[in-house]
């Protein structure tokens, strides 16, 4: 999957068969929140989500900025690897 990565409006994006999956964050006091995560219903339940989140989680942990989430599906995903709680 090839993302994009929207630096200024804090957004990544993955365009996928004629779809567009994307997670929305921001940055502050040293963290990276993600706000939202959306992936069109065609493509849900194929790891979409899971491959955008733990890229937008991997650009905070080379920034040196602590992945956070308001999201519920980022949060969940952060509980499920606690590697990413350091």
């Amino acid at each position: 999957m090839e993302f994009n990565h929207d630096l200024k409006n804090h957004r990544v994006s993955a365009a996928i068969d004629g779809e567009t999956a994307f997670v929305e964050y921001e940055l502050e006091e040293g963290e990276l929140n993600i706000l939202h995560t959306y992936v069109p219903s065609p493509l849900e339940g194929k790891g979409y989500a899971s491959e955008l989140v733990e890229f937008v989680y991997d650009f905070a942990l080379s920034q040196n900025l602590k992945p956070a989430a308001t999201c519920s599906y980022a949060a969940k995903w952060l509980q499920r690897h606690p590697e990413y709680s350091k």
